[in-house]
């Protein structure tokens, strides 16, 4: 993305976001939540110990991802001239439209590999797709800007999602998983896919409202104010979505699994959510604050001097990014329990407000206003995820979560005031104020986790300071 901030510009990044965002929506929908409950009925159908449980599951996902991509490709082709001129309001790039029903197929059967490698615990394997799929992407995207520029930039938007299933289907044939001694029938493999659709619909639903609504977002973006300000955004929101990553993901990977298995238990569910809030808080507290510190250097340093706008956006979006640390192990609860249409509907409904932000006060504010709307669509989720978490199991704060949430917010706000006094401020309280939290957190997690060697040692050094003189969460 640096490569194409310098070699294209703002409006060649936003047009990058705009075609990553076409093809995931479109992936979202064809894969029909196979990615996610494959994970679950792989996990399940190991635990059942039977080589034929897991063949035949094996043999379900694989089939049925491969169809609903096939599918899902072609429908996106037909589609893609349509798309171009009403989604993206520019009836000229419906070649390169085209091109991406390619895309939305390899992001769809990567997820089913994706899928087995979580489901089967590999998390290595997983890590070591995304990292390596990653670099990879990273040289070659850079290799095809510098050939082909805006020419062919709908080459780089399809690397991504080859590599992941060209490194995914290598790491995926090294499994040495026992063979079945019998196969499954056609009966009970489109019974499983039965299981799979019935119980991915909701994370087709919830997924789709997000990527839907950003892409709604930014077509108001470039309809309103133009592919330089569609870029803004896109620099804003590829870094907010990429250093609150690691958080995110494991959730999903760990946490989720974990919830499920407990959640018929209120108590411990309840301890969980709690422990998951807190952890969660812990990590975002010191990168969320140094970013928000140093965002005009950061922006700067990740696209160049152009998108200084996007400093304002990242700033609104970062204290959105808080609560939405806050409230992602809350939506688990509902997913957890079984109740998948009340998740769809809060994911709509507060997905549902950015959009509307976003068409009432872009006219009239600016770019600035995108991050605006997204701090607004967690100011309204955050208490309604909490009030159905509550209704679900009971669930209330401790004393600790409510705290550090409150120091760490308070913290925020204090460096975003600052900011409009000067950059130069912002950073020298900021900094400071991330690395205080950073040490905190070193301590409480040591605490948490009951680390013992060097990590374990500093831990409890650092929280034995840190009690004498009150700390953030004291």
């Amino acid at each position: 993305m640096k490569a194409a901030a310098l070699l294209l510009g703002p409006a060649g990044v936003g047009l990058i976001g705009m075609y990553q965002n076409l093809m995931q929506t479109a992936a979202t929908i064809s894969a029909l939540g196979f990615g996610t409950v494959g994970t679950r009925q792989v996990a399940a159908a190991q635990a059942m110990g039977g080589a034929v449980a897991l063949t035949g599951t094996r043999r379900a996902l694989f089939w049925g991802t491969l169809g609903l991509a096939l599918l899902g490709s072609l429908i996106f082709w037909l589609l893609s001239g349509w798309i171009a001129t009403y989604v993206l309001r520019a009836p000229q790039f419906r070649h390169s439209v085209a091109w991406l029903s390619v895309g939305v197929a390899l992001t769809v059967a990567s997820g089913s590999q994706a899928a087995l490698l979580t489901g089967l615990r590999r998390i290595g394997d997983v890590a070591r797709v995304q990292a390596l799929s990653g670099i990879l992407g990273a040289v070659l995207g850079v290799i095809a800007i510098f050939i082909w520029g805006t020419g062919r930039l709908v080459a780089m938007v399809l690397i991504a999602p080859a590599n992941a299933l060209l490194i995914g289907h290598w790491y995926v044939s090294r499994l040495n998983l026992p063979a079945a001694d019998r196969p499954w029938s056609v009966a009970q493999i489109a019974a499983e896919w039965r299981a799979m659709a019935a119980l991915g619909a909701a994370f087709m639903l919830s997924g789709l409202m997000m990527t839907l609504g950003q892409l709604i977002v930014r077509s108001i973006v470039q309809r309103d104010l133009g592919p330089e300000a569609l870029g803004q955004f896109q620099a804003s929101w590829a870094i907010g979505m990429t250093y609150l990553g690691f958080i995110l993901t494991a959730m999903g990977t760990d946490y989720f699994p974990r919830l499920t298995a407990l959640i018929p238990d209120s108590r411990a569910a309840t301890r969980m959510v709690n422990e998951q809030t807190e952890v969660a808080l812990l990590l975002c507290a010191p990168v969320a604050l140094a970013m928000m510190a140093l965002a005009p250097w950061v922006i700067r340093l990740l696209y160049s001097a152009n998108f200084s706008p996007a400093v304002a956006i990242l700033r609104w979006q970062i204290l959105g990014d808080i609560l939405k640390v806050a409230s992602w192990p809350l939506g688990f609860v509902l997913v957890a329990a079984g109740a998948g249409k009340t998740f769809v509907l809060t994911e709509s409904a507060a997905m549902g407000v950015f959009v509307v932000g976003a068409e009432f006060c872009v006219p009239m504010v600016g770019v600035t206003a995108a991050g605006m709307a997204f701090l607004a669509m967690y100011i309204g989720y955050l208490p309604l995820v909490f009030f159905l978490a509550r209704r679900r199991i009971g669930f209330s704060w401790t004393p600790a979560v409510i705290r550090f949430a409150i120091a760490l917010g308070m913290g925020a706000l204090i460096v975003d005031e600052a900011a409009r006094v000067s950059n130069q401020l912002s950073a020298e309280i900021g900094v400071p104020m991330a690395v205080g939290f950073g040490v905190y957190g070193l301590a409480r997690m040591s605490q948490m986790a009951g680390l013992e060697g060097r990590l374990g040692a500093l831990g409890k050094a650092i929280a034995l300071f840190l009690s004498k003189r009150g700390g953030p969460g004291d």
